[in-house]
């Protein structure tokens, strides 16, 4: 076996994948290391949830070849080594927490403590309830119970936090940030682009079934050039338009930038400004003697990447190539 694949966790060599005539994967490769903490993302219907499948073992692909640790992603030596939190996960509804996770540990060669498990899932004051008692956050907790319960070296999550508050969405991402520092692998599928922003090392953007962009976030967001400005000024949306750098204007209402405080003085209205530089624009603004209040400048976002980068490409066949990481 060659020296690079047997170091690679997950191999995806031109993965393809069809439903009838429909095609979903087309022509995946994909090298995921040891201890590398990776998010999938995509839009709705772009083959991400497919692809996750595939690597589990769930479908089988229609041609190419996914090997996980080597070997095939079904194969018993895999099953004890893979973890999997998935959307659709259907538990038994007559047992209690506790149950549950004893009964998922018992397929494993080297389970961890249930009550252990239970208590990094933050399920412990409700380890006696039964299945149908569970919250909708409480259930999705008890599935990252499931799939911890192993003690797996590969955990796979398809959107782990999609019914969690934002304490538990903390909690949770500590957990998994945890899992990592012991030098295991994470492969998590998300819609919550600041998670995938704060949590991933790395991003692989799928889109028509293929790999677009595969980088570090700070690399894919470097993609989108310049910068946003947002401020309370009494300029208005023409006059901004007119300034040299200026892509963009819109205007700002409070829902859609909470904590920032009101002006203290009339007149002044918020807007967001996209930018090639920040600074001659900024000079323009204060040469024409416009007030300013509450100034931010910012990066692009990894939602501004994904929405620029997943906008309308045109026939997938002439889809370019996706960014290499390096």
């Amino acid at each position: 076996m060659d020296p690079q694949e047997a170091r690679n966790v997950i191999e995806a060599v031109d993965l393809h994948k069809s439903y009838g005539e429909v095609p979903a994967v087309v022509g995946i490769d994909l090298q995921v290391t040891a201890g590398e903490v990776v998010a999938v993302l995509g839009p709705n219907g772009a083959g991400k949830t497919t692809t996750l499948e595939l690597l589990l073992g769930l479908r089988s692909p229609s041609a190419g070849r996914v090997t996980v640790f080597g070997l095939p992603p079904h194969h018993v030596a895999v099953r004890g080594r893979v973890g999997a939190m998935l959307q659709d996960t259907a538990a038994p509804e007559s047992l209690t927490v506790t149950e549950m996770v004893d009964l998922v540990g018992h397929y494993y060669p080297h389970a961890l403590p249930t009550a252990d498990v239970v208590a990094r899932a933050d399920l412990l004051v409700h380890a006696s309830k039964r299945v149908t008692q569970l919250s909708g956050g409480q259930r999705q907790r008890l599935s990252f119970a499931v799939a911890i319960v192993g003690d797996p070296d590969l955990l796979f999550l398809d959107e782990p936090t999609a019914a969690l508050d934002v304490h538990a969405r903390q909690a949770f991402w500590e957990q998994a940030r945890e899992f990592a520092r012991l030098g295991k692998t994470l492969l998590f599928s998300t819609h919550n682009l600041a998670e995938a922003d704060l949590a991933a090392e790395r991003v692989i953007l799928i889109n028509h079934g293929r790999i677009v962009h595969d980088d570090t976030p700070a690399r894919i967001k470097s993609l989108i050039p310049g910068k946003t400005i947002e401020l309370l000024t009494d300029a208005t949306t023409d006059q901004l338009e007119t300034v040299k750098g200026v892509q963009q204007v819109a205007t700002l209402h409070d829902r859609e930038a909470p904590g920032i405080r009101e002006s203290s003085r009339p007149g002044l209205h918020r807007l967001r400004l996209q930018v090639a530089e920040p600074e001659p624009v900024l000079r323009a603004v204060f040469a024409a003697g416009h007030r300013v209040e509450d100034l931010t400048v910012t990066e692009a976002s990894l939602e501004q990447a994904f929405l620029h980068l997943t906008g309308d490409q045109g026939d997938p066949a002439t889809t370019a190539p996706r960014t290499r990481r390096h």
